[in-house]
């Protein structure tokens, strides 16, 4: 089950509307299908909290993914994690990058379920970089 959440006020969205991407994009991540996760639109606020607490980093960022570890107190060892989208700094990004907020959002939706798979672009030597762009060519983004 794949749920998306609204967690901030400034930017009006309907969360509901992105939980079919969400499954569409997970289903063309081999290591994401039949997985459950959580996608939280939150405001730049809640995220520079997120990268403080987590990251030691004290600024806000487009988007986190928190990977589901299992083990013995695990209630759903198919939970792949969670993935927060400051939908502030994806407006600032779209305008930055002359894109729509909608494509903007896909694209970080499909980062963080990469990310919650394992992908990391900050230590691995281009394969994530690789595999979103094909993806996002697959999925029309």
């Amino acid at each position: 089950m794949i749920e998306v959440v609204n967690r901030q006020r400034k930017i009006k969205i309907g969360a509901a509307g992105w939980c079919e991407f969400a499954v569409l994009a997970a289903n063309e991540v081999p290591e994401a299908v039949g997985k459950s996760l959580t996608v939280a639109f939150v405001s730049d606020r809640q995220m520079r909290e997120f990268s403080r607490q987590f990251r030691g980093v004290n600024k806000t960022t487009d988007v986190l993914s928190f990977a589901s570890e299992a083990d013995e107190f695990s209630a759903d060892e198919n939970y792949a994690g969670d993935i927060a989208i400051s939908l502030e700094q994806a407006q600032r990004q779209a305008e930055e990058n002359d894109l729509d907020l909608e494509t903007e959002i896909k694209q970080l939706i499909l980062h963080g379920i990469l990310h919650l798979c394992g992908y990391d672009h900050e230590t691995d030597a281009g394969e994530m970089n690789e595999k979103e762009l094909k993806l996002r060519d697959k999925l029309g983004i």
